[in-house]
């Protein structure tokens, strides 16, 4: 297939930002015919091109005849105007008002057979036709109108024959690629040897999944564009849909639809434009990627239940002895038989964006294969599994390494997982565990992971990546039974334990005091209170707490009823296994 200079034509138009290709039109895939093609033709050979010939690439969608002056009710844009003259023949033979019309009617080109009827076209028509781009040839004698009409509609049928045997060729190769177990990489190829200089599938938030590029282009270029963000995440969000966006690599990304639901987008990009023989392949294409994607997802979900089955009995102590469990985890292709880490990742679920239950599982899944995906990177035999509300992964952990080490590493594989928030994401807590040496450790280290999630989410919110070894105090207080906690720190605390801005009040007073071992004027100054107005309130603490000023060890539970507040509802917040 031969590529033109600039963006090529559909449905007799030139591309142009923001035209939509798909959702209505039928698209018959045949190349366009351009003015320069119709020249061609032998009718046509000897003919003159005395103006506008910087239009001959545009494209022609058809040939007409003026056989009336009010001929324009029966044209239509992209059509080629044949004329003698003899419908202007009483018109005074204003070319330069003709020339305007043609124009102002969206046609391509004019055709005249001068002399006759009208004279031959002055340099000011000329001059006319240079400025609005539209060829105006002279015909010679001897040319018959039927001939060119009869040549030119074989030239248009010859064209789309190309079209359907090309469309057929296509599409018997993309369906021998679904039939004998193509990847959605062998997709990709198939499109860059067909019509593009690149092409990528993506998942539903713009995950690239697979990617093929031709000869002279480098996937640097690709991931240099500005619809990709710095993690590499095509913007689904902000990239409009089967619409082509022009640049040095225009662009085409069509939705990939399984059962009616978009699961991801096919992306083709090539140098100097798309033409409709490309929009009908990538048509072809995006179906096929939607049954290689089918066909995947299908095998995913035997083999992880099989994966997630295991790694559940493993978390839970339930897979059998050491060597047995590293054997296991072995044949599916996983490492346990080295130090490592647990990591478990909760989503953080939003009340005002529910989501109905296929959804949430589709959603879940795609959440699973993102940490699949940013774990592998690094450590392809890290065991991952996605469950019902979180993603379970065990880590290799680094020798020597520090819990600020597992957790620099942590954060860049969640940033990958996250893609900068775009594509629809919703916000996940992530917990670390201490390092393990044994799988018999697995159901401690999930735990710890398990809580370490809890805790960070109640401490700092949703989004943070908390180890179990940084919890402090808390990892204590995480072990001990909420009920017993709460009821503690309201028989410590009394009425200031209370949920009312008096007692909200007098905690900030408290922990201040607490955080600079009760010196008054450091709080004060903290506090902007006058030092009396401090000593008044630390009466009216010690009124109902006791003696904090002079007894450490109530001082001592005081803070540490302060910090089990800190931790309300943690129970609402941890689980005891995967599922």
């Amino acid at each position: 297939m031969g590529k033109s200079d600039k963006a090529t034509p559909v449905f007799g138009q030139e591309l142009t930002e923001g035209q939509v290709l798909f959702g209505g039109e039928d698209i018959a895939g045949a190349p366009a015919v351009s003015m320069a093609d119709l020249l061609t033709l032998p009718a046509l050979e000897s003919c003159t091109v005395i103006g506008g010939a910087t239009g001959l690439d545009r494209p022609v969608s058809g040939v007409n005849i003026m056989e009336v002056p009010d001929v324009w009710e029966w044209v239509s844009p992209g059509q080629v105007l044949l004329t003698t003259g003899y419908p202007l023949r009483d018109a005074g033979a204003d070319l330069t008002d003709l020339l305007t019309k043609v124009a102002a009617a969206g046609l391509t080109g004019l055709v005249l057979k001068p002399h006759r009827y009208v004279p031959e076209p002055d340099q000011a028509t000329r001059d006319l036709a240079d400025t609005l781009h539209l060829p105006l040839v002279l015909l010679g004698d001897g040319t018959g109108f039927d001939v060119i009409l009869r040549q030119a509609h074989s030239l248009f049928l010859d064209r789309r024959a190309e079209a359907l045997a090309r469309s057929e060729r296509i599409l018997a190769a993309l369906i021998d690629l679904v039939v004998s177990g193509g990847s959605l990489a062998d997709v990709c190829s198939d499109l860059v040897v067909e019509v593009a200089d690149a092409a990528f599938v993506t998942s539903m938030d713009g995950r690239i999944l697979a990617h093929a590029t031709g000869d002279g282009t480098d996937w640097t270029e690709v991931t240099a564009l500005s619809c990709l963000d710095r993690s590499g995440r095509f913007k689904v969000e902000a990239e409009p849909a089967s619409v082509v966006v022009p640049g040095p690599l225009s662009r085409l990304s069509v939705p990939i639809l399984v059962r009616g639901r978009h699961e991801g987008r096919l992306v083709v990009l090539r140098r100097d434009g798309l033409d409709t023989w490309d929009v009908h392949v990538i048509g072809q294409a995006a179906a096929t990627a939607a049954l290689v994607l089918t066909k995947e997802a299908a095998v995913a979900a035997v083999e992880n239940k099989y994966r997630t089955d295991f790694l559940r009995d493993a978390l839970t102590g339930r897979a059998g002895d050491d060597h047995e469990v590293i054997q296991h985890a072995a044949a599916l292709g996983w490492n346990l038989n080295r130090p490592a880490h647990v990591i478990v990742a909760q989503v953080g679920w939003q009340d005002r964006h529910p989501l109905s239950a296929a959804d949430e599982q589709s959603f879940q899944e795609r959440f699973a294969r993102a940490w699949e995906r940013s774990v592998h990177a690094t450590d392809p035999a890290a065991p991952v599994g996605g469950y019902s509300h979180e993603v379970v992964v065990i880590i290799a952990a680094t020798p020597g390494g520090t819990p600020e080490d597992i957790h620099r590493r942590v954060t860049t594989i969640a940033k990958a997982v996250r893609g900068e928030g775009g594509g629809g994401r919703r916000p996940f807590t992530t917990g670390i565990s201490r390092t393990i040496t044994t799988p018999t450790d697995l159901p401690r280290a999930y735990a710890e992971a398990t809580r370490a999630a809890a805790v960070g989410k109640r401490m700092q919110g949703i989004g943070s990546i908390t180890h179990f070894d940084t919890l402090g105090v808390f990892r204590l207080l995480s072990l001990v039974d909420p009920t017993e906690l709460r009821q503690f720190a309201h028989e410590t605390l009394g009425t200031i334990a209370d949920d009312t801005p008096d007692a909200e009040d007098l905690r900030e007073t408290l922990r201040v005091l607490l955080e600079h071992n009760m010196n008054v004027a450091e709080a004060s100054r903290l506090l902007h209170f006058h030092y009396n107005t401090l000593r008044y309130r630390i009466t009216k603490l010690e009124q109902r707490l006791g003696p904090i000023t002079t007894d450490p060890h109530r001082r001592f539970q005081v803070a540490l009823a302060l910090h089990v507040l800190q931790m309300k509802g943690l129970d609402a917040d941890s689980s005891t296994a995967p599922g």
